[in-house]
């Protein structure tokens, strides 16, 4: 039987903030927002951090690149079902799902999980939609999917996402790059991103979408925002980090 997707609150970290599992002791500021917690991305085998971790700041924001470490599905789920299934909070666990089969087993492994309410799938850049509505086809079941895409596809693909049965389409962090004394590629953060997230959500509501928003929001005000235009949810990343926000919290 498929599970519902339903948040009994409208805010949850982003993929990649607040690492693979919900560390009670670190949400004393957060447990009267969050509704569900987001894991860090895992991939189906081991991911090793890039050789040369990169945080570069520009006015409004910052663009990271990291490689997405993480010990492989099979060994986060030895070392933190137990943890999902403690927590007080439902899961959504973020996988890397750039190749359909691949995808579909790690899928199928986080049905026997507890506690966990939901799937996200990211993509990497310029991805084709064949390749993405495949992975939808090849992974649907029991536990609901939200596809995870950049503002660019939310609204030319996520109505047949949701039409051929995913469950929500959550917005990626946009991609960007930056000269130093070599060019440096990697995912983008910061406050400057919100109007345009605004917008992707507002014009998403409007062709019927079920959308989590995602992408600059720095404050409870920009999450409601969010859910004021029609989101289903909220989500929050960078913010977590910036003690001068309403969401701060330990860096991961």
């Amino acid at each position: 039987m498929k599970r519902d997707l339903y948040f009994s609150k409208p805010i949850m970290n982003a993929a990649g903030s607040l690492g693979f599992f919900p560390n009670l002791r670190d949400f004393e500021n957060l447990g009267d927002y969050l509704g569900a917690f987001v894991t860090n991305p895992f991939s189906l085998r081991p991911r090793l951090p890039t050789p040369q971790p990169t945080v570069i700041e520009y006015p409004g924001g910052f663009l990271m690149h990291t490689g997405l470490p993480n010990p492989g599905l099979k060994a986060g789920i030895k070392k933190y079902a137990a943890k999902w299934d403690k927590s007080s909070l439902p899961i959504i666990v973020h996988l890397m799902a750039d190749r359909p089969e691949e995808t579909k087993n790690m899928v199928r492994m986080l049905e026997e999980a507890e506690n966990v309410m939901a799937v996200e799938l990211g993509f990497a850049p310029l991805l084709a939609n064949d390749i993405i509505l495949l992975t939808l086809e090849m992974c649907l079941g029991e536990l609901p999917l939200i596809f995870s895409l950049p503002v660019e596809q939310v609204l030319s693909l996520g109505p047949r996402l949701i039409q051929e049965g995913a469950q929500a389409i959550s917005i990626s962090a946009p991609r960007g790059a930056l000269m130093t004394d070599h060019l440096v590629t990697g995912r983008s953060y910061g406050a400057s991103l919100f109007p345009q997230a605004l917008d992707t959500v507002n014009n998403a509501v409007k062709l019927g979408i079920p959308i989590i928003g995602a992408g600059g929001v720095w404050s409870k005000e920009n999450a409601d925002a969010m859910i004021a235009v029609g989101a289903m949810a909220a989500q929050v990343d960078a913010a977590f980090w910036n003690p001068a926000s309403t969401f701060s919290a330990p860096t991961p």
